[in-house]
């Protein structure tokens, strides 16, 4: 197991600075993702760690190695593309063992590896196979023991699940999931999905136009957005506009539409900053009689039941709150007046600037 280092990397094509001087470091054996929108550099940073594109500024350490002036094939890194890039001429068997004949290992040394390599993603009875044999999913499988049979010191992963239906998807985010703790290997994963990162991750990058807004595990992420574009980006949020009124250590209260909301979150602002308080949809519930600290009339503009969950959007004065809630109260048609509230503690507040 190696760490890696990225250290003020930079990547300019022309004028567009695709990565901006973007700093990480990863644990060994962490499986570290990068998460954000196309465009924003993380599929650039991947494969300026594989060495198919040089950067303009910074470098790139494995351990306290520096790797980044090195050619691919002297980094010993194992990558999974998006389209599979499996050669179509050649057995699943033999697309697992091109990187070993180009290593020039011994046949019996490469027979071991590559049957290890194909039990470990369960294609072993499919080796005599052609990669226009198999389903989306498998040839995912290939593209991955392909990766792992070199014994890669980092694992490169670019979108390898986007051009899969849901529920393969799902299964092979399990897969990779296993077989990350089976092996151990520092593995780098860019993806926009937020549920594959949320779902997989050890820590998470968000980034947006070439930069990192965010770096933590996924409930940090997730339960603490640093500002309003990881607060959206990452799950559905209500963004309520309002001005600080009060502040202390242990609680924030906010003038908005809705009327004085208050936060338990301690954060770094001050009185009469202009901020946003960022509520989740689970968070947002009808209450009833219930003593809730932030409550308040509304009206429900909206009600759809999706099975495991209802969604409702409520009309607050003029201002709309999406909710998602497991239960149901009694009435929940639309045009039912209700009362709605939030804890204190799911209240985040956030900068306007």
């Amino acid at each position: 197991m190696v760490s890696v280092r990225i250290k003020n990397l930079t990547k300019r094509y022309n004028d567009v600075t695709a990565v901006d001087s973007v700093s990480l470091e990863i644990e060994k054996g962490e499986l570290f993702f990068l998460l954000g929108p196309s465009g924003c550099g993380k599929t650039t940073i991947l494969r300026s760690v594989a060495g198919f594109c040089e950067q303009d500024e910074g470098e790139i350490f494995f351990d306290d190695r520096r790797i980044d002036p090195l050619p691919p094939h002297e980094r010993n890194t194992g990558m999974v593309f998006q389209n599979y890039a499996l050669w179509p001429h050649m057995t699943v068997r033999q697309n697992v063992q091109y990187g070993l004949d180009v290593r020039g290992l011994a046949s019996a040394e490469k027979k071991r590896r590559v049957d290890e390599a194909l039990a470990m993603v369960h294609m072993s009875d499919q080796a005599a196979k052609r990669p226009n044999q198999l389903s989306g999913g498998q040839q995912q499988r290939v593209a991955l023991a392909r990766a792992l049979v070199i014994n890669p010191d980092v694992v490169l992963l670019d979108e390898p699940l986007s051009n899969l239906d849901a529920k393969l998807r799902g299964e092979m985010r399990d897969e990779i999931r296993r077989i990350h703790d089976e092996t151990a290997i520092t593995t780098i994963y860019v993806t926009h999905d937020q549920k594959e990162a949320l779902s997989l991750a050890d820590r998470v990058a968000v980034m947006s136009v070439g930069r990192v807004e965010q770096i933590g595990s996924p409930r940090e992420i997730y339960d603490c957005p640093a500002n309003r574009f990881v607060a959206e980006f990452i799950g559905e949020t209500n963004l309520i506009p309002g001005k600080i009124t009060s502040s202390d250590p242990n609680a924030v209260r906010v003038a908005t539409e809705l009327g004085d909301l208050l936060s338990s979150r301690s954060c770094d602002l001050a009185v009469g900053d202009e901020v946003f308080c960022s509520i989740r949809p689970e968070a947002t519930r009808i209450v009833g009689d219930a003593s809730v600290a932030n409550a308040f009339p509304a009206k429900i503009a909206s009600h759809t039941y999706l099975g495991e969950a209802n969604q409702f959007v409520f009309d607050a004065g003029g201002v709309s709150l999406r909710a998602m809630s497991l239960g149901e109260s009694d009435d929940t048609s639309r045009g039912s007046q209700v009362r709605v509230g939030v804890e204190p503690d799911d209240i985040v507040v956030l900068s306007r600037s």
